[in-house]
């Protein structure tokens, strides 16, 4: 065969291959779960070009193994954290922040695109899923994403759907007896942003507003299994019929009772601050029959996502380097405008 041949037969496997498994070509192959995210990837109000950044997270069993192999493989894509070595940078990604190692800006010439990719280990992001220590990749995983690696682990799998229903009991808990479908989901997706920092200054105000709206199929789609576990609690009507809820204190306590861990001990502590000690159920009991319940948990959230989000930025500009955190930071002000 001649070499002609074999270049005219690799371009067709190219064009065949979708740019998502092209892209996921670079990089190591141990990973266990994989998705892309962001505008790039699913459509948002006013952030159609093509030359957005296409956002992805890898999920390994193995940080230092991972990092190991790709510093290996890719080693444009670190800061000069690569260094010091695959230990410190498995180490860093763990131990700071949001326990996500973000390389951004890297671009894949073949294909013609810039892509930020973050890499997770699976134990951080299943904690994160299930307890809601960070409500960083939770937060992200509350939305319409796209699987390019679907999981084995049955753990992760679970803690996915979790995640999902944790985030159905909070919004509930922070809406009124009637509202919209579109209330429902940008109670959801707003979880994640009400306390982001980045919010205040280098994103768009409406950002929630232009995820919800062209996705609210997506939405319907991801939710639609959970939601049928709610019947007896709430009606989430689709299309432009009310929905409505339960809003009995008793059923206030059970969706606080199905909270993560972290916000349910913030609650315990921000309930007995100065006060008498009570045990959580007491405290959550006696939140639910309060009339300020919604203003509550809104402030624990925003507490988490404030400080996660301010701990991830700053681990940042060492993961990406001083001069790519300067071309980021400038590219969001620029989408923000």
């Amino acid at each position: 065969m001649t070499s002609t041949a074999i270049k005219t037969i690799a371009g067709a496997i190219r064009d065949i291959l979708p740019l998502y498994y092209r892209i996921l070509s670079k990089f190591p192959q141990n990973f266990t779960f994989c998705f892309a995210y962001g505008s790039a990837v699913k459509p948002q109000i006013g952030n159609q070009s093509k030359q957005n950044m296409i956002d992805l997270i890898y999920c390994v069993d193995n940080s230092y193994r991972w990092h190991g192999a790709n510093i290996a493989q890719n080693p444009s894509h670190y800061s000069a954290l690569r260094f010091l070595g695959k230990g410190f940078v498995a180490r860093y990604q763990e131990k700071w922040g949001a326990k996500v190692y973000f390389n951004t800006l890297v671009e894949i010439k073949e294909e013609n695109v810039l892509i930020k990719y973050g890499v997770v280990s699976q134990k951080d992001l299943i904690a994160d899923l299930l307890d809601w220590n960070d409500l960083y990749l939770a937060g992200r995983l509350h939305k319409p994403i796209e699987i390019i690696k679907q999981t084995n682990s049955s753990q992760l799998q679970s803690a996915l759907q979790s995640n999902l229903r944790s985030a159905v009991h909070t919004a509930l808990l922070t809406l009124p007896e009637t509202f919209s479908e579109y209330d429902f989901y940008f109670a959801i997706s707003n979880l994640s942003y009400a306390g982001d920092f980045r919010m205040t200054f280098g994103e768009n105000k409406n950002k929630v507003r232009n995820i919800v709206q062209p996705q609210l199929l997506s939405f319907r789609e991801l939710y639609r299994p959970i939601l049928q576990q709610f019947h007896a609690y709430a009606d989430i009507s689709t299309g432009d019929a009310q929905c409505h809820q339960d809003v009995n204190p008793e059923t206030k306590l059970h969706h606080l009772m199905q909270l993560p861990m972290v916000p349910q001990r913030k609650i315990v502590k921000f309930w007995n601050h100065g006060g008498p000690q009570q045990d959580m159920e007491d405290v959550l009991r006696a939140v639910a029959y309060d009339i300020d319940c919604a203003v509550i948990l809104r402030q624990i959230l925003k507490d988490i996502v404030w400080q996660s989000s301010v701990r991830q930025s700053l681990k940042g500009i060492l993961t990406a380097g001083f001069l790519k955190s300067i071309r980021y930071s400038a590219k969001k002000i620029a989408k923000m405008f």
